[in-house]
């Protein structure tokens, strides 16, 4: 079962994909989206659920952290609703406070990259991180 973790921003969604047997998340891309215009990017996405053969996805959800709910979480969600209408898939949500947060101190602790490089790969792993923190409470 092929799992596709997603960081909805209003310009950006990052994307990774589970390995088969659902135990890690790998981080594959950031697509480009202006939610203003309801642009969303499914065209490239509909390539990667065509060529991971994906079975869910798994969204991100930005919650407060005093875990209320503001614009962003219900952005987020009716992403996971056009999902669900468009690839007839089943859509799960994963709590990502401080996942970008994590995602920004791993690169600069770890990898040791400037800030505009940083910005390139950020949404990437924050999905990444998303699925495996759900792929660890789930499996």
């Amino acid at each position: 079962m092929r799992i596709m973790g997603l960081d909805v921003g209003s310009k950006t969604v990052g994307v990774a994909i589970s390995d088969p047997l659902g135990f890690t998340a790998q981080g594959l891309e950031i697509i480009p989206i202006d939610e203003a215009k309801g642009e969303f990017g499914l065209d490239r996405l509909t390539e990667l659920v065509d060529q991971y053969k994906v079975d869910k996805f798994v969204v991100g959800l930005p919650k407060n952290m005093n875990n209320t709910s503001g614009p962003r979480v219900e952005a987020s969600q009716a992403y996971g609703d056009l999902l669900a209408e468009r690839y007839k898939l089943p859509v799960d949500y994963q709590d990502e406070r401080l996942t970008t947060v994590a995602a920004e101190r791993m690169l600069i602790e770890q990898a040791d990259i400037s800030r505009g490089k940083r910005k390139k790969v950020i949404d990437k792993l924050a999905a990444q991180l998303i699925l495996q923190n759900y792929l660890d409470r789930t499996f």
